[in-house]
């Protein structure tokens, strides 16, 4: 079994993006990479010398950058939201 099931993805877009069929909106899309980002994490505190998986984790930190540059842009109010719902400023 992977470590993003259907299910989970579908419990992501339902809880972030309205429907568990709307995957392509961005806070999804966001929280998705958020999980991802947290994964990829927490498998590097084990592997430090997985340099394949720290290529994707900056990978995904870019991506997850540029839509929530783009939400900030698009809908600020949303921006501020998902910021606060994924707790993502420290």
């Amino acid at each position: 079994m992977s470590y993003l099931a259907t299910e989970k993805k579908e419990k992501i877009f339902k809880e972030y993006g309205g429907s568990e069929k709307n995957t392509g909106s961005t806070e999804g899309q966001i929280a998705l990479f958020s999980y991802r980002i947290n994964h990829i994490t927490d498998h590097l505190k084990e592997n430090k010398k997985d340099f394949s998986s720290t290529r994707s984790l900056v990978k995904l930190v870019g991506k997850r950058r540029r839509l929530l540059n783009y939400l900030a842009k698009k809908d600020l109010d949303g921006y501020r939201e998902i910021i606060k719902r994924l707790k993502l400023r420290r």
